[in-house]
Order: structure tokens, then sequence, then C-alpha cells
């Protein structure tokens, strides 16, 4: 398995102008897989029907979706964890915030052990931007 790279020049962050520039890699995404592509996939290693596994996928969705507006940490074993977090402005002290200083929430990521190892056996190939 490879990930495809390009290269690309960057500035410092924070720097008016950029300041020293300089070069790093970025992944160069080789296309996306949709429900139904990812369905097909499934079915090679599994004997669920099309219509069981696409269910199963929706069904998750709609518990994620659920759950994470409670509050809750998801983890899917090996597949890893989603969790809710928040951003705010800040408040002079604990008293003076309140729920209007809460800019929004998001949902973050944590892959799971056998994803983390998939990825350290990768091989880089560098392409064209």
């Amino acid at each position: 398995m490879s990930i495809k790279y390009t290269v690309v020049e960057r500035g410092q962050p924070g720097v008016t102008g950029g300041g020293t520039k300089k070069w790093y890699a970025q992944v160069k995404t080789d296309g996306e897989l949709s429900i139904d592509q990812l369905v097909e996939e499934i079915e090679k290693f599994s004997a669920l029907s099309e219509a069981d596994i696409r269910g199963v996928i929706i069904a998750l969705e709609n518990v994620i979706q659920k759950q994470l507006a409670n509050g809750k940490i998801i983890r899917l074993d090996k597949l890893g964890s989603f969790y809710p977090s928040l951003s705010s402005g800040p408040s002079a002290t604990e008293n003076e915030f309140h729920t209007g200083l809460i800019k929004g929430a998001k949902v973050n990521y944590r892959p799971g052990k056998r994803i983390n190892d998939a990825l350290k056996v990768v091989s880089f190939i560098k392409v064209k931007q």
C-alpha cells in the first residue's frame, strides 16, 4: 500500500509575509469511496447482504449522532473512538462563564491501534501537482 504525496511551499504561521518559506509533504488523495462502494467492499468480507450492510451503516450513523449529541464517547474497538469537544471564548472567572461564550461543538476521531499500525507500514510515492 502506498500513499501519494506532493511537496508544497509554506510560510511560517503567524509571521507577516510568511517569513522563511520551507517545503513540506502533503497527501495527494487518490479519490474517495461512497457508501455504495464501501458496501461492495464489506460484502467481500461478510456473509451479510447489501441491504443488511447498508442498514447497519445507517443505524450506526444514527446512533453515533444521537450519543455524541448526549456527550458520550463512542468506542468502536479497533476502528477507534469518536468524542465531542467544544470551542469557547474566555471568561475572567469561572462564575462569569456563560453558554453564550461557547462557539460550537465538533467531533474528534482517535483511530484505533489497527488503523494506526496500518499507516506505520505504508510506503510513499511522490507525484507531480
